[in-house]
């Protein structure tokens, strides 16, 4: 980070509001960003951007690399004569949340349109094509297309990518090949497009990198040698968390673990691409749980829950060792923290997480209250994760409310803000906003969901549900009162 104090705003593209279902790199994105610069923010937070597969989350994706085709602006496309206007006009849905269902049935169909009409023999197109950026996400996405199914299924010669069995991908299925390779060259376009104009206002990009991929992935289908696999290609042990805070069995994740040893003899060269990558897509990379660098939790593939599994160790500093610009990482280490990832974030400096939801348990102690927030850490008041502070609020027993709201008053009360603490969800929203902008964190960081006092209805994602998250869509941007609000105390407390 740069040592400065400052205030930013978590809101991802798919939460904008607009026309088409879901948010996208086009004007909702650039009205949000100027909002955001002109209010003092200085940091906008966005989730992985990556094109998600069944699930729907943005921290399980086809590809690691991949840029969301369902954020490619249609009206851009339009713009470059690549749809029509009866086309666009036919592609708008509902506001609301997001039904990705729908999406997925007629999404593709628009965009196929637009591919048809694409200038294959464009200069800019034909060297993004021969740089490889997208190559083996396009032979992936081709192969699914074709075959159907996991990568486990497509055969012994796709399988193990077999240099004539691509071959035929790129060549027999050509046009199949250069759809995909054509949604990256337009995502990647219009995202730098975008940053460009948020780095012009003085606002820089949060990105998030998932520490692990998909088992049904490019990543896995292209490097099976460094994930814990069977002889078919399939996890022998998948990741998780045990039992904790967000659920009673654990969470299992069902991503493939790595397996260090393997990366450690390629000194980390993979790992190390994927992050300098991301360092270039954003300003600024949050590591989602960084704990799993230190030690991970593996469970046999075929547990029903992640209640049964063993710690081991991980790769730890040595990860970092050719990682540049390091100063721009965020690591997520909440949850089971043990003093090795303790010691981890002190070694390698990273600024860590700080969530204010967590803090009023009645602990003195409690890391997470504002007077035990130091300055290298980002302070949120709540994660992506979590209830909203007004959900959490109200889903409060009468009597935890009361306890909840008497520890909030005495940490205003210490902290000296003054702020009437009136019983409302709104009122709970003001006071957690102010106390993280006023800590001694370097950043601190509000949901829209929270700035906009928001209920549970409005969550993001519930760990450890497979159906029904990432959903929560923007109806309209933020009024002026509100981001007057915002800017006044971003003002108040020098961020």
């Amino acid at each position: 980070m740069n040592g400065l104090r400052a205030a930013g705003v978590l809101c991802h593209i798919s939460s904008l509001p607009g026309k088409y279902g879901i948010g996208s790199l086009g004007k909702e994105a650039y009205a949000f960003a100027k909002l955001l610069a002109k209010s003092g923010v200085k940091y906008w937070q966005i989730l992985p951007l990556v094109q998600t597969g069944y699930g729907d989350s943005p921290y399980s994706s086809v590809s690691g690399d991949s840029g969301n085709p369902y954020f490619i602006d249609l009206p851009e496309l339009f713009r470059e004569g690549l749809l029509l206007s009866d086309e666009l006009k036919a592609a708008e849905l509902p506001a609301g949340k997001i039904d990705y269902g729908k999406l997925y049935q007629t999404r593709y169909t628009v965009l196929r349109k637009a591919f048809s009409r694409k200038n294959l023999e464009e200069k800019e197109f034909h060297d993004f094509v021969k740089s490889g950026v997208a190559e083996d996400y396009a032979l992936y996405m081709t192969a699914k297309t074709v075959y159907g199914g996991s990568f486990t299924d497509w055969g012994k010669s796709i399988l193990h990518r077999d240099a004539d069995a691509l071959e035929t991908l790129r060549t027999e299925y050509h046009e199949e090949y250069l759809f995909w390779q054509f949604l990256q060259f337009e995502f990647d376009k219009q995202w730098r497009a975008l940053k460009a104009y948020c780095n012009g206002l003085g606002l820089k990009i949060i990105g998030d990198i998932p520490l692990y991929v998909a088992a049904d992935s490019a990543d896995v289908w292209a490097h099976p040698e460094l994930f814990k696999l069977d002889k078919n290609l399939k996890p022998k042990k998948v990741a998780g968390v045990p039992p904790d805070y967000f659920s009673e069995t654990g969470q299992l994740w069902g991503n493939p673990v790595y397996d260090w040893k393997a990366h450690k003899a390629e000194d980390y060269a993979w790992w190390t691409g994927r992050l300098n990558r991301a360092l270039s897509t954003y300003d600024v990379v949050r590591i989602d749980h960084f704990r799993g660098i230190n030690s991970y939790y593996e469970i046999n593939a075929g547990e029903p829950t992640a209640e049964k599994g063993e710690w081991q160790d991980g790769p730890q500093e040595e990860l970092f060792k050719k990682v540049t610009n390091k100063e721009n990482i965020i690591a997520e280490d909440l949850g089971d923290i043990d003093e090795g990832v303790c010691q981890l974030l002190k070694k390698t400096g990273f600024a860590g997480m700080k969530v204010l939801l967590f803090a009023f348990d009645g602990n003195p102690d409690n890391l997470f209250l504002p007077r035990n927030i130091g300055k290298n850490c980002v302070c949120y008041t709540g994660t992506h994760d979590n209830s909203t502070v007004a959900g959490y609020v109200n889903e409060l027993s009468a009597e935890d409310y009361i306890l909840c709201r008497s520890r909030v008053a005495s940490e205003l009360a210490e902290r000296g803000i003054a702020l009437k603490l009136a019983p409302t969800e709104k009122s709970a929203c003001n006071a957690f906003v102010q106390m993280a902008l006023e800590c001694d964190a370097e950043l601190a960081v509000i949901p829209v969901q929270d700035l906009l006092a928001l209920n549970n209805d409005n969550r993001m994602n519930y760990p450890g549900e497979e159906q029904g998250n990432w959903r929560f869509r923007l109806n309209k941007m933020p009024s002026r009162r509100i981001m007057k609000r915002l800017k006044k105390n971003i003002n108040k407390y020098g961020r």
